[in-house]
């Protein structure tokens, strides 16, 4: 087996539009999280979103471009221009050396919408010709791989809320395996329309409140849901030997991963959360690491059975070394991303354990019974980590765990 390395990362955020601005933002509390303004959410139950901000696509994406794509590929493109810039691997491998895995757990929901509504209002001639292209799911990878000419495997991922996890883990497997030098790997989703937040909604998956600081509350006793956002986050990865050669900044090594299903509900998580710990397990169980240095990036996202199931995996996981751990949801300021939650999430583990720091949980001010771990409440906690850790839940029961470590030669 290969090692793999993270050599670039990327990131398009509702509390940030690049990595820096991400990171200095969830390092802060910052709350991305606000009154919708894609459209007038004044007649719905849900009026609060984390969209991303003063986002412009003429500044990374040329004008056709961006009149032939759909928000999540845009913002995939711009979040994998930034991690592709960061790596430098651009001219040192064949095009068929460097492949994609990316997802989405929805595509382009916002066209499909658009475009219903102009079949409706004006008969099919008013259907743009880009209309599919612009909306499956596959094609944020397939705009990737040709603006960065990777002609290696190219696969399109999409586990739900585990989409970036999941898209993380096979493409180091694929490198681990030799099947590919380098992957670009991550998810991207924009979905906040009136349609996607009524679904959720009427799903009883989204939390109604209209203070923004108790919208997105993981872990909290007073928790009713989670709050849609979107973005995207983009990873390179590449076998160690080659980023060595060529003198790459090396971020991390991805030291595990676990990909399971509870194969027991569409949307509610296995209460026993048995196949949650196991992907745990698989990821880092057989790691032999200090639990007072392991960081865990929770999937936290504020709904009740969600966080007490979390917590209960990360018991039977770690066993009684769970009360050890160090744990953040950063969904709390971020919102829930849904298919690019698990990239953007990795981003930040990442970023804890290169600079050994635990980003907080903000808005986190009643203990649950149900949820008594360390879950860094409010305030960034500055600890030395030698193992970090994102685990990613998504309906129909997809789990998925990636781990992180320092690298050493």
């Amino acid at each position: 087996m290969k090692r793999v390395v993270v050599t670039g990362i990327g990131a398009v955020t509702p509390v940030g539009n690049t990595v820096p601005a991400f990171w200095e933002a969830i390092l802060n509390g910052t709350n991305g999280i606000a009154p919708i303004t894609a459209f007038d959410a004044s007649e719905y139950n849900w009026k609060l979103a984390a969209e991303v901000k003063a986002f412009d696509p003429a500044a990374v994406l040329d004008k056709m471009t961006a009149r032939k794509t759909d928000r999540f590929v845009q913002f995939a493109l711009a979040a994998t221009q930034e991690a592709m810039a960061d790596s430098g691997i651009e001219g040192t491998l064949e095009p068929e050396e460097l492949g994609v895995y990316y997802g989405s757990g929805i595509g382009g929901f916002t066209t499909l919408c658009a475009q219903h509504i102009a079949m409706l209002e004006g008969g099919q001639r008013k259907v743009q010709p880009q209309f599919i292209s612009k909306m499956i799911y596959n094609i944020a990878a397939g705009n990737i791989a040709i603006r960065f000419h990777a002609k290696g495997a190219n696969m399109a991922v999409s586990t739900a809320c585990a989409t970036g996890t999941t898209a993380i883990g096979e493409a180091y497997r694929a490198i681990a395996m030799g099947a590919q030098t380098a992957i670009i790997c991550g998810g991207s989703e924009a979905a906040i329309t009136p349609l996607a937040l009524v679904g959720f909604g009427n799903a009883m998956a989204l939390n109604s409140a209209e203070d923004l600081n108790m919208a997105s509350i993981p872990f909290d006793a007073r928790r009713g849901g989670f709050v849609m956002g979107e973005g995207a986050g983009t990873l390179i990865l590449e076998e160690y030997e080659h980023a060595a050669a060529r003198g790459a900044k090396i971020y991390a090594e991805v030291c595990g991963y676990g990909a399971t299903c509870d194969a027991h509900h569409v949307t509610a998580p296995d209460p026993e959360a048995s196949q949650v710990a196991r992907a745990i397990t698989l990821a880092c169980g057989d790691l032999s690491v200090d639990p007072c240095e392991i960081y865990v990036n929770a999937h936290g996202t504020g709904t009740p059975m969600n966080d007490r199931t979390e917590t209960m995996a990360l018991k039977k996981a770690f066993g009684e070394d769970a009360a050890k751990l160090h744990i953040s949801s950063t969904k709390s300021m971020t919102g829930h991303m849904l298919g690019a939650a698990g990239a953007v999430e990795a981003i930040a583990a990442i970023l804890a354990l290169q600079n050994d720091i635990v980003p907080p949980t903000i808005n986190l001010q009643e203990a649950d019974p149900d949820c008594d771990l360390d879950y860094t409440p409010n305030t960034a906690v500055k600890t030395p980590i030698s193992l970090a850790v994102s685990t990613s839940l998504g309906f129909g029961g997809h789990n998925a765990c990636v781990a992180f470590k320092k690298v050493q030669a």
